[in-house]
């Protein structure tokens, strides 16, 4: 039995999430008929997290066991044959016995896209979230330090509690922009339900100047999620890498 890890980037526009769920179009499901049609076998893909609707990735992590002989440097290309056109596997390694793409996953990096102009872009509405509201990037920026480190993040997550624990490690957060184009960095040891994009959205009311820089701090203090901001659409939002070392 062979455990082999895949990389794959897809476009969650049309999907209802990665976790299969029945009478629903899922990323996993599809992945899964794919292994199918190649292996012969009826595999399990274990993905690094899951994904919610609309949300895309462009460096998801599975593993899945499989006694196919084919080639490693085989599955991209063959798996790619049968995947619809969102969905493609950008690499494939062989793997120890023991690796789990979820368990073993020690930070992943999300990225929130917004675009910042006066005129919305029809032809990358899929991919960003379109704010025709003047937006304070460095301003955001500065409120957004506060979230650096191991601290609860209950503010940020919705319906909570979903996990034992709330409490994560953010490694790396900044925003950025670049002409109308703003994106939001978050890299964390991992994520609460929609803890990116309720962090996204709060900052934006930082950056619409609706609040000051410290409110952010004031909101991660108060742990209750009505003190955030609106959870921020899923059409901005990209898992960018999930990093194992």
């Amino acid at each position: 039995m062979r455990n082999l890890k895949l990389t794959l980037s897809y476009d969650g526009t049309d999907f209802f999430g990665w976790q299969t769920q029945p009478g629903f179009r899922t990323v996993q499901e599809t992945l899964e008929t794919a292994l199918a049609a190649l292996t012969g076998e009826r595999v399990h893909a274990n993905a690094s997290g899951r994904t919610d609707t609309g949300v895309h990735a462009v460096g998801q992590v599975i593993n899945f066991y499989t006694t196919s002989s084919h080639s490693i440097d085989v599955f991209p290309r063959a798996l790619n044959a049968h995947l619809p056109p969102d969905v493609v596997v950008r690499e494939s390694a062989e793997m120890p016995q023991s690796f789990d793409a979820n368990r073993d996953a020690k930070r992943k990096l999300y990225r929130y896209v917004i675009h910042n102009g006066s005129t919305p872009d029809p032809f990358l509405r899929r991919y960003c979230h379109q704010s025709r509201h003047a937006l304070d990037a460095p301003a955001m920026g500065r409120a957004a330090e506060c979230l650096h480190g191991r601290h609860d993040f209950r503010s940020f997550e919705t319906d909570w509690p979903n996990r034992l624990s709330s409490v994560r490690t953010i490694t790396h957060v900044a925003v950025n922009r670049l002409g109308d184009w703003i994106w939001l960095d978050v890299e964390a040891d991992g994520f609460l339900y929609n803890m990116v994009r309720a962090i996204a959205g709060t900052l934006m009311n930082v950056g619409r100047g609706y609040w000051h820089e410290g409110k952010v701090a004031e909101v991660l203090e108060a742990g209750d999620r009505r003190e955030a901001g609106p959870t921020a659409p899923a059409n901005g939002l990209f898992l960018m890498r999930v990093s194992y070392d």
